[in-house]
Parts: structure tokens; sequence; C-alpha cells
């Protein structure tokens, strides 16, 4: 009988592992969607996020506005109720590259997993908990930086996936080197058909950070998801009333405590009056693993005593008096006296502090910028802004015409655009440095920046000027003068500008749409006022 249990257990833990894999595929498949799709509109490419109960409640709270798709979240709690975290265990991708790499790990022997310590940090998940949504209801959404979804979707976005994509360009310059022209031309074709960005200013620092992140597990197996995850520790507060209890049959239990040494979340399996059901991800790891069968799952009805969470008191106050006190220190930016010239968002952006309240960082609309454009933020939009998306215009530009960015945001903080309105939408405005423009400093023939912009009638226009010439004679030449009124800072004027180093037309933040305060000129300027 033990056998027969243990090999039906056995095979939920082969279950659980092809459902991982499973929706890892499908957030790898998602992922590479998110791409120019060859026609105006994408499909739900960004599913993934709105069955993330944490972005939902927080994004709810900065904004005090619930995005409708995020309603399939409530699913998410639905089955926690029911049957506990079985998200974190047979779901969540991220969980999963972390139990992968926690298994190699542990066939390198490189982690140790019987190591017993006196402190559990496993606490500290619900304390950032606390801190993310107290934060969020002072309107600080911080939720990006630590949303396993978001953490996830950004390194493969920044990092994992260019650096993958330049290691397919050198074995296809090696098969060329090679003579084996048919397979280097299909896997050509391959690689743009995926099209992947390579070029983002914070790829070194993200990838490295996701790495890092992985390397934990050499210290504890699913070290993010026992200690850190913030969606673990909801999750794991709706579980403690779940029905899938653990059921140790005494009489067989030969008290090895292998299944205590082998939990993967340190959910303490036995003795059962010391098992914490909000930590249990539901492998079936000890059950699999018990020499006597002793150990199963039943489904009941009644309520059981487990063990729990036990949460300090002090440290709930102090983790959201942390999170109040975040609210300032984070807004201590020049931004809120005077818009960065930088900090040109997407065309559907919502106004600054209602995008920051809803943009979670996922970094989707990066994805499918189909220039490159859109880059993660440093420091152009302030503390509260690293790593929400901006247009780099030397990079990439604003295509006309495309309106994907908006169709792809998991929570509205770029609403949705029809193509045919994105003509009305101003991102910036452009400018032109005379003391290097080729028309007015040297009086040579340079019309690059007309001919592409994309605008009718065009902002940029040219104008006849006079350049005087080192021999003293004047010389008649035809230069670009911009019409601001018609531009609307899509950036191709600067992205194709000849002059390489620094280009003589760069596009700023100001005329921008969205803004009643970042305009060309100041009102109080014009009226002979105080400025601040």
């Amino acid at each position: 009988m033990s056998r027969k249990k243990s090999k039906t257990y056995r095979l939920l833990q082969f279950t659980r592992i092809t459902s991982q894999l499973v929706f890892f595929t499908l957030f790898f498949i998602l992922l590479l969607q998110t791409r120019f799709p060859g026609k105006d509109y994408i499909g739900e490419v960004e599913i993934f996020f709105h069955f993330d109960p944490l972005l939902a409640l927080t994004t709810y709270l900065a904004s005090h506005l619930i995005f409708n798709l995020f309603l399939l979240s409530v699913i998410t709690l639905i089955v926690t109720l029911l049957v506990g975290r079985v998200f974190c265990g047979w779901v969540c991708p991220l969980g999963a590259i972390h139990q992968f790499s926690s298994f190699v790990f542990k066939k390198l022997k490189w982690l140790k997993t019987k190591t017993k310590s006196t402190f559990s940090p496993k606490l500290w998940k619900y304390y950032l908990l606390f801190f993310l949504l107290i934060s969020s209801f002072l309107t600080l959404n911080l939720v990006g930086f630590f949303d396993p979804f978001s953490f996830l979707y950004r390194s493969f976005i920044t990092g994992i996936l260019p650096a993958l994509t330049l290691v397919f360009s050198a074995l296809i310059s090696l098969f060329y080197q090679l003579h084996l022209f048919t397979i280097g031309d299909s896997l050509v074709q391959f690689s743009e058909n995926l099209g992947i960005n390579t070029v983002f200013l914070q790829a070194l620092g993200l990838s490295l950070l996701f790495l890092f992140v992985l390397l934990l597990n050499l210290k504890k197996e699913r070290f993010w998801c026992r200690y850190v995850c913030p969606l673990g520790a909801l999750l794991g507060l709706f579980a403690r009333w779940n029905r899938l209890k653990i059921k140790i049959d005494e009489e067989k239990c030969i008290k090895c405590n292998l299944c205590t040494f082998e939990c993967e979340t340190d959910a303490i399996p036995y003795p059962p009056e010391k098992w914490t059901i909000t930590e249990c991800v539901y492998c079936f790891t000890c059950s699999a693993i018990c020499p006597t069968g002793a150990i199963t799952f039943p489904f009941k009805l009644s309520p059981q005593r487990t063990a729990m969470v036990n949460l300090s008191r002090r440290q709930l106050l102090v983790s959201s008096l942390l999170g109040a006190l975040a609210v300032p220190f984070f807004r201590l930016s020049p931004d809120r006296h005077r818009a960065s010239a930088k900090r040109i968002r997407p065309p559907g952006a919502l106004p600054e502090e209602k995008f920051l309240r809803k943009c979670v960082k996922c970094g989707e609309c990066l994805k499918v910028c189909p220039t490159n454009g859109l880059q993660p933020a440093l420091t152009e939009a302030g503390p509260e802004g690293i790593w929400t998306p901006i247009l780099v215009p030397r990079i990439g530009h604003c295509e006309y015409y495309c309106t994907l960015c908006s169709q792809v945001c998991p929570t509205g903080a770029i609403q949705e655009l029809r193509v045919e309105d994105k003509a009305t939408i101003k991102i910036g405005t452009a400018w032109i440095d005379k003391n290097r423009c080729i028309p007015w400093k040297i009086g040579e023939p340079c019309i690059v920046c007309e001919e592409h912009c994309p605008v009718s009638p065009k902002a940029i226009q040219l104008v006849e000027t006079q350049v005087r010439q080192p021999d003293g004679l004047l010389k008649t030449q035809r230069a670009p003068f911009i019409n601001l009124e018609q531009c609307t800072g899509c950036g191709i004027c600067e992205n194709k500008c000849p002059v390489v180093d620094e280009p003589a037309i760069y596009v700023t933040s100001v005329g921008e749409t969205r803004s009643e305060s970042n305009r060309v000129l100041l009102e109080t300027l014009a009226t002979g006022g105080d400025p601040y």
C-alpha cells in the first residue's frame, strides 16, 4: 500500500514538473510574440500579468482604479483558497527557474540541503509585502521592483534575450565562415522573425541582478520563493484557509525527517503540527520521497489546526512605517519642479504622477517597440521612475503609425491608442542646434531631417539662410526650421541626423500632450511673474 501511495505522489510530482514546463513554455512563447506582428494590432501577449493579484492590488491602491483584465487575478485567489499555493509550485515561471537552478546546484553538490539555522528569514517576504502595500496606499507604487512577473519579464527583455541573440549571431557568422550558407541563411531568417531588440542601456546591470538572484539558490533552495517574493507572501496569507492538508500516518512514519530536509520552501512537513501551510507550494516532494508512504494530502472540508507564520507586530509596524517614509524620499527629484528634458514617455502614457502609480516596470513596451527606441530609465525620471520606459531617439524613434506599446501595457499606465488617434499625440518637441547643423553652420546642403519627418504637413521646413564663409563671402543655403505646432516629438530627425557624435537636432519632452505644465514657455514667465 505504501509503495502504491508513493507511486501516486511521484506521478503527481511529475505532473507538477510538466505543468511548470508548460507554463514556462507559454511564458516564453508570449514573450517572443511581443514584437511587431506585421499589422497594426497585437494579441493579449501580456495575459500572465492579469492573473497576478499582487499587481492588481497594488495598482488599485496606488491609482484607485482597477484595470478590468486584472479581475482574472480573482481566479488565482480562489484556487489558493481551495488548494493552497499551487500557483507558486505549479504555474509561476520564475518559480520554475528557481527550482530548476536549485536542482542543478544540488546535483553539482554546490548546495547544502541539510543545514540548520536557528533564525529563519522566511518572514522577510511578508514584511516586504506590507511595505509595498503601505507605500502603494500612499500612491507610491514600488511593486515593479519585486513582483516576480515584472522582474522575470524585465530581465529577459533587457538582458537574457539580447545576450542569446548575440550568441545566435556569432553562430551565424561561424556557419558562414565554414561556408555552410544554407544553414546560415536559415538561421538569419529565423533570427529576424524573432524580432528581438538587442540594445538596452541597463542591460548589464539588470542581467547581473537576475544572475545574482539565481545564485542566491546556492545559499538556500528556491531562495527567492522562500524569503523575498511578495506575491508568494500574499498567496500564503490566503492559503491559510485552504482545504488541502498534510496527513502523516504515525504508525508508518519512522521519523527520519527526510521530508523536512528535502522540503523546497521550508514548510516543515514533520512533525505535522509544525507544518506551515502558508509556505507549502504543494510540490509533493515529501510524499514522493517518503520511504514508508506515510505522507498524504487529503482534501478536508473541516478545518485543521496547522502552524501559521508568526508575524511580529513590531516588525509589521516598522515595515509599515518604512513604506510610509519611502514616499517622500522616492520623490526627492527635480522633476517635481521642472520636467526632465530626456524623460520622453511613450505615446498614450498617462500624466506623470498617474503614470508612475500604474507602471510596474515590466518592460513589455520595451520589447514590442519595433525601433528599439524605448529604454529603461535610470536617472531621467527620478528614483520613483527607475526602469520605467522612456524614448531615446538616438537609439530608435517612435514609429509614426505604431501603437503597440499602448496595447501590451498590462496595467493601463499607457492608454491603448488607435493608430488613427496617434497623430494627435505629442510626446515632445524637436530643437535645432544651429552651431552643429550643417546648413546653418557651414552652409553645405543637408535635408535629411526634413526628408524623414513623417508629419503632414511636415513639421520640419526648409528656409533660406546666409552663412558667412571663412573667406568672408556669404553663401545662401536652405536650412531646416521647426514648426513647433506640427512637431510630435517622434525623434526620427534626431535618429537620422548625419552629425555623428552629437546630433544637430534633438528632441526633449517639452510640449507633451499629457502634461499641462510641461510647456515650451512657463506661463508665469510670459506674464513676467516668478516661475517658482
